[in-house]
Order: structure tokens, then C-alpha cells, then sequence
């Protein structure tokens, strides 16, 4: 009997979260597991308390039906406040659709932009759900790549010269947008803005709609500035992905928005279509808008326990990258920003034929989980989230050094 499964199911997938099953039978067995895989702040900084009252009060004051399905008005003018305040933006009520997350953004940009065959750029490393989304929606990645030889920052040359060809072939009208994350997710970069600029040129040049993954813009350290593509891609088309999960510590809340600047026409239609398809979902958890209304809107507040959390994360980030860079086995570039380091491993030396083995044999061994590199276009490295304190951190690299140093002895 064939299988009632669409074709394009295989690409649902989440690198993230293969291990889950492993993990619940590991705590069955009364194992203690240290879950470094998941981005997750509210493990371990609670979400803000005038957070949860304004949550409260929503639910109170009876805001528990469908809301208005492009977003609540009070959400979108609370996040046109914010961009406006941040970095000196001034758009309009129309030009934001509350999504489920970035998640639910992502899926609205290729349910709009992407018709089988069609294709987006695509930065490895990059967020695993980049490539599932699109994979599932019928795109298929023009991958380039972040330099970690060079900090992990963008090949501008190697994009332009993709492009390029792409239009001497004639199909380069099928490229439907490029897609950057910054600060980056799995790697920490905070994109200079002369690389910024150029990928502004190349697009421009190009006519190819620049999509901007900017959840992590206010988590950001080590000296390093952010700059957002609303402040340089002004004039042509672009869109910016945000949300209320890593800034505002509120990730369950599941509160995201596509920002569309511009007026020309490709934002004017897509602007419309992402309306459309706001409609067809109904709506985002009603009550949480209206605490993430009232989250961006208390500035003071906000930068209070933003500067707290993104001390402490600084201190977990470097702390993690000085141990990962003495232990003989793995390298690290510095993050500047969100929470994550992506090592690299010598899988050779250490007898593992990849990187998902290591991470699986790590887990069952030791109760350290991580995220496979692979998942996120990054064969031979692994996925560190250092939210934890140092103290915890410390005891899971303890455990990867014990377990490096016991595989590579083994090994000979």
C-alpha cells in the first residue's frame, strides 16, 4: 500500500530535538540530564514579573478570544514604539504581522514567496528551521556560508559571484529572497555593517528581497555593536523577523512579528498576502500579546532585567569559550552576541565517524545534551546553548572534557 505521506513531510525535522526520546528514557531510568540543546532563557531566568501580571491582567480583563488576526492593535503599535526608540524607524500600523513565533513567520514568507522550485539564500551555519521550512514548502537553499576562518562572517564575494551566475543563466528571477540571522544563531556573530552593506548592494543589485532574523538584537557583548537592516536597506524591499522570545525572556508565550518597511510594490503585495494568510490561522494567543504589549512598551523595566540577563550571559559565553578552547580536541570563535557557541570537533582523533554520533554517545555517557552541527549546516561541529551559570556550565564541561579525553584514549 503506498504511503499516504506527502513527499515533502521527510523535510519535518527539528536537529534539535532528535535526542527527546533518548532524554525521556534516560530520565525513566533515574538519570540526571543537563539539556544544552534548546534556547530556552526562561530555564533559567525567569520571565519577568511585570510580564506575567500584564499576562494576568489580560486574562482578567476577559482578552481570551480571537484577536484582530493581522495582530492586536496595542501589540503593533507597542512594536512600532520599539523600533522607532531603538533605531530611529518610522513605520506604519500596516507594515507588521504578528506571527506564532519566527517559526510561523518563516512559514508565512514561503507560503507567500516560494512556488516549487523557487529558491532562497541560505547562510550555513544557519537556524535549522530555515532550511526545513523551506524544504517543506518546495524551495530549495542556494547555500553560502559564514567564514570561520574569519570569525564566522559572510563570503560577500562567493554570494555576488552565485548571483551572478544565476542571472547569466537566466534563473535568477526564481531566487525568491536571502535570508541572514543576526546576531547568529548557532554561531554568536554580530555582522559588522560594512558586511551589512554589501549584502544590501548585492541584493539590491540583484532585486532579491533580504530577509533579517534579528531575534537576539538586544542580547549582545563582548564590546560588539548591532545594527539593524532597517537602518541601511531603507528604499528597497526587506523584511525584518523579530519577536518577544529572547529579549523578553518569553519564549512559551510564542509571540513573533514579520516587520515590512517598505511601500513599493513586492511590499506592498507581500504585505497583503501576509495578511491573508494571518487570516487563515485566526490568530496569535490573544493574552500574550497584550503582555508583550505591555513588555515593550515598559522601556525602563525592560532594560532592567535585559542588562541582568545579558551580563550573566556573557560571563556563561566566555567562560564556556575559554574551556572549550583548552580542551585538546575542539576550537571555538568567540560569540559577540545571543547564546550560543558552535565548536568544532576533532571527530578523527576522538574515533566518531560524525557529529551525531558524538552527541548521542555524549548523552548516553555522560547526561550532557547537545545539538548536532550538521543540523545546522555545520558538519564536525556542535551546538552549545550557555544560558546556564558558570557552575553549571563547569560541571557539563568537566563532562565533555572526561568524555573527549576517554574516547580519544580508547581510540588507540
Amino acid at each position: 500500500m503506498p504511503s499516504i505521506l506527502s513527499r515533502r513531510s521527510v523535510f519535518a525535522k527539528n536537529s534539535i530535538l532528535e535526542e527527546e526520546r533518548v532524554v525521556e528514557e534516560l530520565k525513566r531510568k533515574g538519570r540526571k540530564v543537563l539539556e544544552l540543546n534548546r534556547g530556552d532563557p526562561p530555564a533559567y531566568f525567569p520571565t519577568p514579573k511585570y510580564i506575567i501580571d500584564a499576562y494576568i491582567k489580560a486574562l482578567r480583563e476577559n482578552h481570551t478570544g480571537y484577536s484582530r488576526a493581522e495582530g492586536a492593535f496595542e501589540l503593533v503599535d507597542a512594536i512600532l514604539k520599539r523600533h522607532s526608540r531603538l533605531y530611529g524607524m518610522h513605520a506604519q500600523e500596516p507594515d507588521v504581522i504578528v506571527t506564532a513565533g519566527i517559526s510561523e513567520g518563516l512559514h508565512f514568507l514561503n507560503t507567500a514567496l516560494i512556488n516549487d522550485g523557487d529558491m532562497a539564500v541560505i547562510f550555513s551555519p544557519y537556524y535549522n528551521q530555515y532550511m526545513s521550512q523551506l524544504r517543506m514548502d518546495g524551495g530549495t537553499p542556494i547555500l553560502e556560508r559564514y567564514d570561520e576562518s574569519n570569525s564566522w562572517n559572510i563570503d560577500t564575494d562567493s554570494v555576488r559571484r552565485s548571483l551572478s551566475r544565476l542571472r547569466a543563466q537566466r534563473r535568477l528571477h526564481r531566487v525568491k529572497y536571502m535570508i541572514i540571522t543576526n546576531p547568529n544563531n548557532p554561531t554568536g556573530t554580530v555582522l559588522k555593517r560594512s558586511v551589512l552593506e554589501e549584502l544590501v548592494d548585492i541584493a539590491n543589485e540583484h532585486r532579491v528581497l533580504l530577509v533579517s532574523d534579528e531575534i537576539y538584537d538586544e542580547i549582545i557583548y563582548n564590546g560588539a555593536s548591532f545594527t539593524t537592516i532597517g537602518k541601511i536597506a531603507k528604499g528597497m524591499p526587506h523584511v525584518i523577523l523579530n519577536g518577544a522570545s529572547k529579549d523578553y525572556d518569553a519564549t512559551g508565550f510564542r509571540i513573533g512579528y514579520a516587520l515590512v518597511p517598505e511601500s513599493d510594490r513586492l511590499s506592498e503585495q507581500l504585505k497583503a498576502k501576509l495578511a491573508d494568510l494571518a487570516r487563515v490561522r485566526l490568530s496569535v494567543n490573544t493574552p500574550a500579546q497584550y503582555a508583550v504589549a505591555e513588555a515593550m512598551g515598559n522601556a525602563k523595566e525592560h532594560q532592567r532585567t535585559l542588562r541582568k540577563m545579558v551580563r550573566s550571559i556573557e560571563r556563561s559565553v566566555n567562560y564556556t569559550t575559554k574551556r572549550i578552547n583548552e580542551n585538546s580536541f575542539m576550537e571555538t570563535v568567540r560569540p559577540n552576541g545571543a547564546f550560543y557557541i558552535l565548536p568544532k570537533v576533532d571527530l578523527k582523533a576522538l574515533g566518531f565517524k560524525d557529529d551525531h554520533q558524538f552527541v548521542d554517545s555524549l548523552l548516553k555517557s555522560t547526561g550532557v545534551q547537545l545539538s548536532r552541527g550538521s543540523g545546522f549546516g555545520a558538519p564536525s561541529h556542535i551546538r552549545i546553548v550557555s544560558l546556564p551559570p558558570k557552575e553549571i556550565l563547569g560541571y557539563a564541561m568537566d563532562k565533555i572534557d572526561y568524555f573527549c579525553r576517554s574516547s580519544a584514549k580508547g581510540k588507540k
